[in-house]
């Protein structure tokens, strides 16, 4: 029999009772459903290796699955759980929350100014909430949240989950999620939800116990065994949950975690494409990967971007002087490699990565447009995977020169992404934490941060002082707090963002560079032509003495009268005498005639 789309979970029908279905191939036997205020309740199987029932219960009701040995199991498709990841799931009614701006249809992708965020760190939805209209204020368009599928104890970062449906309740409710997505659009505001379906976490999964063939045995990942895609009921199971987070939460976008570690990347095409067809084509559904294969052939499809690591990784170089770990395929002429992020998106195209043992990496990307890249300074891998979670604030000599970069960033033709708090200078760490509740799982997570960092020489004496990730002081410490200058920071912020709303993304679309080269060891110039013919063009300095300009670089006469913002008083003065100040960046926009 050919596996019909049908979802599974508990699902409650207009004729007042609840249908449970569940994937369970490996337990067909001894399997029941317990329901509260029901006795044991047998399943009927098909061929396929579903289960189901239909019972009289109303949303709210507690329920689980009893296995013939006695375990008693979560739904994994569990759209609520009652506590943890081993408790009960709980039914839940998905059309019960009165939504006050049903109409939002989102905003183009070419608008987009992404802020990622922890939510717990923010104090849960409802905190988060809070913070909304200073976002809308500062220029966010496009909140990005942290995975939130409910994960072990109340404190990770989210790459640990194992329910993909439900909503981690250390958060909050599924309506207080909805009224935060609700908000944000009241303000003009989109939400992104970062979802992970290249794994689940170590603790809490007990798929393998009932549906062994979700997961293969011939392909390892650093989390276990790979999920397989090929069944096509693990295929619809994740199909099934991109559409539930876009249709029922009404999010904006989905961000999908690590794909290059997803067996059979040809799934990624199935799923953009499905998502494509089922969410109405009204709305603006943006689809981003995270993708360390640099597979231009996606952002070619239905995808809209990928986070641009190449960028990052080179701008951090330039910024730290640091070439330990992967940012020794950075280390050599940063200068020319930015540029070449600047013009097509990606250093590496197709030429061997050093870090990677030799070998190829990429492929070609210099025909996407450069809204097909979004690019960041900070996010939370760049920053909490490092041993003590340091933050550029800290890390960059002097803010003239971190400065200079965020100009580069915020008014660049890529979409930027803010990371928490450096929009306020916070030099608070955000570190790695978690909270096993098993101990030996807990002692395993701190010996591989030890012998993580251990390899690293710049990082040597910092891994004998990693805190202890399952300690609630290192979540507690990762709360980004303002610096010293964040009302400065927040003025700048704010100022690029004004000018990257009024005079950059409604001239995106269509968008497309004219070249970029380096200038020295620091410097960059870069050029593009908006889709209206007007040109914009960037030189930045990320060193710190002034860079000579060669004469065919040079602006027109007067560079003044094209001058969009300089980040240092003078820039554009040192410009018309031909050169470029240290730690200075300038833009210029030339009107088409």
């Amino acid at each position: 029999m050919t596996h019909q789309p049908c979802p599974v979970g508990a699902l409650p029908l207009a004729s007042g009772v609840t249908r449970f279905r569940l994937w369970a191939p490996s337990a067909l036997a001894g399997l029941a459903l317990e329901v509260e205020g029901h006795p044991p309740i047998r399943l009927r199987p098909d061929a396929d290796g579903y289960v189901q029932a239909d019972v009289d219960c109303p949303p709210g009701a507690r329920y689980r699955y009893r296995l013939d040995t006695g375990i008693a199991v979560p739904d994994p498709a569990s759209r609520l759980q009652d506590g943890d990841v081993h408790g009960d799931s709980i039914v839940v009614a998905p059309d019960a929350y009165p939504w006050r701006h049903p109409d939002w249809a989102g905003r183009p992708w070419e608008e987009s100014v992404l802020y990622e965020t922890h939510v717990g760190l923010e104090g849960g939805f409802a905190g988060l909430e809070a913070r909304l209209p200073e976002l809308a204020a500062l220029g966010i368009t496009l909140l990005e949240l942290m995975p939130i599928a409910d994960f072990p104890g109340p404190r990770n970062w989210g790459y640990d989950g194992v329910l993909p449906y439900a909503p981690d309740t250390a958060y909050g409710t599924p309506d207080e999620l909805k009224r935060l997505i609700d908000a944000a659009h009241g303000l003009g505001m989109g939400v992104m939800l970062d979802v992970v379906y290249n794994h689940f976490g170590p603790d809490g999964n007990y798929l393998s116990s009932y549906a062994a063939p979700f997961f293969r045995r011939d392909i390892r990942t650093p989390w276990g065994d790979a999920i397989d895609f090929r069944q096509p009921a693990v295929s619809q199971f994740f199909k099934d949950n991109a559409v539930y987070w876009l249709t029922e939460y009404r999010f904006d976008g989905l961000r999908l975690d690590a794909v290059h570690a997803i067996a059979g990347p040809e799934w990624l095409l199935e799923l953009a494409a499905d998502v494509r067809r089922r969410v109405p084509a009204a709305r603006r559904a943006h689809l981003v990967v995270e993708n360390d294969d640099n597979r231009a052939s996606l952002l070619r499809g239905d995808y809209d971007a990928q986070w641009n690591d190449d960028a990052h990784h080179v701008l951090h170089r330039l910024l730290t002087g640091e070439t330990q770990g992967y940012y020794a395929d950075y280390a050599d002429r940063p200068a020319q490699a930015l540029a070449r992020c600047l013009a097509e998106g990606w250093l590496y195209q197709g030429q061997v990565s050093r870090y990677r043992g030799g070998q190829p990496r990429g492929e070609p990307s210099a025909g996407l447009p450069p809204t097909a890249f979004v690019l960041f300074l900070q996010n939370h891998d760049q920053t909490g995977n490092r041993a003590l979670g340091e933050r550029l604030a800290g890390l960059v000599d002097g803010p003239d020169r971190l400065r200079a970069a965020v100009a580069l960033q915020l008014l660049a033709p890529q979409i930027p992404l803010i990371f928490m708090g450096e929009e306020r200078g916070s030099r608070t760490p955000f570190l790695y934490f978690t909270s096993h509740a098993d101990p030996a799982l807990a002692q395993a997570v701190r010996e591989g941060r030890q012998r993580e960092f251990s390899r690293f020489a710049a990082f040597s004496d910092a891994a004998s002082r990693l805190p202890d990730p399952n300690d609630p002081a290192t979540y507690d410490a990762s709360r980004p707090s303002p610096g010293e200058d964040a009302q400065a920071w927040m003025r700048d912020y704010a100022a690029l963002l004004r000018l990257r709303a009024r005079l950059i993304a409604p001239r995106l679309a269509g968008a497309a560079s004219l070249g970029a080269c380096a200038m020295g060891g620091h410097a960059v110039f870069a050029r593009w032509e908006l889709a209206d013919g007007a040109r914009l063009s960037v030189y930045a300095n990320l060193g710190p003495r002034r860079q000579p300009v060669p004469a065919p670089l040079l602006p027109g006469a007067d560079p003044r009268a094209a001058l969009l913002f300089e980040s240092r008083p003078g820039g554009c003065d040192a410009l018309a005498r031909g050169g470029l100040g240290g730690d200075t960046t300038v833009w210029l926009l030339e009107e088409a005639a």
